[in-house]
């Protein structure tokens, strides 16, 4: 009793001592342990870096998904370019090929910045001044009557050449000349000698903007464009087939197998699964290259019976697949063996010891007690490799290429080839975008359908008991 009363007084007067010395620092310190706000303290970084390298990306992808961003019109912006292109646009989209063709034309005008330029240029300072004198402010519509008039001059080029150059400087033309903004190529045109109605005005707006605008263009043309339906088989193809075979169906194997065998040769096997996984992509892929070419392993072992050498990995769209599917599918196993391996562990021994007591095979094990057990891990495999294999084109992308002809170009290939890796330069960001869009609502849809097929409420419910 005495050393009860000590002791709650020793705890009063430390616990005062402290209110005394650390004040707000001890509330603060209070308010981090209390359990009701340590949660939000020790999520906050994964919610900033959630917000950070997922939520801000999708939702910039979808923003990128309905403009026509790509290298011709820039990612910041662009400016306003009459040139041949935009001219044949503005008689075919708006039906003014007669204000075409007369912003096409080229003139020539003796003005004093042609005669500045020229001057700066070294061209005679006689020959400018009775320029200037006869015909400053004069336009003629070709190169030949602009030389003609020059031809004229008391002081006039030594020669051909140098009368070509001097007709250089005073060249106006709207053509292949960009401006910054609205006013300043309208400014120019009509400086050109062309007067603009208000909806003209608007036609040329719409058909010299290089920059990037908010359209729906580019899902109209990915519904339209029969390579879509093409490369949208061949993805859910590749994610189900390699999902099912290895992904889910083999990793099970491999861990209902090595369940059943020792520690030691269980350990090892599952290390020499675990190879590919750890192997970096290049060189993995090295290695089936390496047995599929024509001086490959498989030419040397079929040679002697007959069988011509070829490239078994790109000689048809049967071969490309098998290997294109046992690539991936070798590194897909290897996760999944892992945490099925480490679910069937933490089921209780006891289960196993009265099953066999009442004289149940391996086979009846499986299906009552193990695969049962499984469904939350069955469940997660399945959705994160679902959303894995609609983003992997990696290994498609050093074993095949999409080839052969396209046979085994994915949606997330098609993707990276259409804003990241085009070979004639012109990157589709936009189009690129609208393409990844897809892969992240097929994804939440998928992952949707997942949690319903599984039943997660009732996996994720509290254990009646409590």
């Amino acid at each position: 009793m005495v050393n009860t009363t000590i002791e709650s007084t020793t705890d009063q007067v430390v616990k005062a001592r402290i209110g005394r010395s650390t004040g707000p620092q001890l509330n603060w310190l209070q308010k981090i342990g209390n359990s009701k706000y340590l949660g939000l303290y020790l999520l906050a970084p994964a919610g900033i870096f959630v917000l950070l390298f997922f939520v801000i990306p999708v939702l910039l992808t979808g923003v990128f998904g309905f403009t026509n961003m790509s290298t011709a019109t820039g990612i910041t912006g662009g400016a306003y370019l009459a040139n041949q292109s935009s001219m044949q646009a503005l008689g075919d989209r708006h039906d003014m090929a007669a204000l075409a063709e007369q912003i096409n034309q080229v003139v020539y005008t003796i003005d004093e910045t042609g005669l500045t330029t020229a001057r700066e240029a070294g061209i005679s300072a006689a020959t400018l001044m009775e320029l200037r004198a006869k015909f400053l402010g004069q336009s003629f519509d070709n190169r030949r009557d602009a030389e003609r008039a020059i031809k004229k001059l008391n002081n006039r080029p030594a020669n051909t050449r140098a009368l070509k150059v001097l007709v250089k400087y005073f060249e106006r033309s709207v053509i292949n000349t960009r401006y910054d903004s609205k006013a300043e190529i309208l400014a120019a045109i009509d400086g050109f000698g062309v007067s603009l109605t208000p909806e003209q005005q608007a036609a040329i707006i719409d058909v010299t903007y290089t920059g990037w605008v908010f359209s729906t263009n580019n899902f109209k043309r990915m519904i339209s464009l029969p390579d879509t339906k093409k490369t949208l088989i061949n993805t859910l193809f590749f994610v189900f087939t390699t999902l099912i075979l290895f992904n889910v169906g083999f990793a099970l194997v491999l861990a209902v197998s090595t369940h059943y065998m020792d520690a030691g040769p269980a350990g090892f096997f599952r290390s020499v699964w675990l190879l590919p996984r750890i192997t970096p992509p290049v060189l993995y892929v090295l290695m089936w290259k390496w047995l599929a070419w024509d001086t490959g392993f498989i030419s040397i072992i079929l040679g002697p019976f007959g069988v011509e050498p070829k490239n078994w990995l790109l000689d048809s769209p049967t071969n490309a697949w098998t290997f294109i599917i046992l690539i991936n599918g070798m590194v897909g196993a290897s996760m999944g063996m892992l945490i099925f391996s480490s679910a069937i562990k933490a089921i209780p021994s006891s289960l196993f010891y009265a099953s066999e007591v009442d004289g149940a095979t391996r086979a009846q094990q499986i299906r009552h007690i193990i695969l049962p057990q499984l469904r939350f891990p069955i469940l997660f495999i399945t959705c994160y490799q679902t959303l894995s294999l609609l983003t992997s084109f990696e290994y498609f992308l050093l074993a095949t290429e999409g080839g052969p002809g396209g046979s085994t170009e994915v949606w997330a290939l098609s993707t990276y080839f259409k804003a990241l890796n085009n070979y004639a330069g012109a990157l589709e960001y936009g189009y690129g975008a609208a393409l990844a869009l897809v892969l992240v609502v097929v994804g939440v849809v998928l992952s949707i359908l997942y949690l319903k097929l599984f039943d997660f409420k009732t996996l994720t419910a509290a254990p009646k008991i409590e």
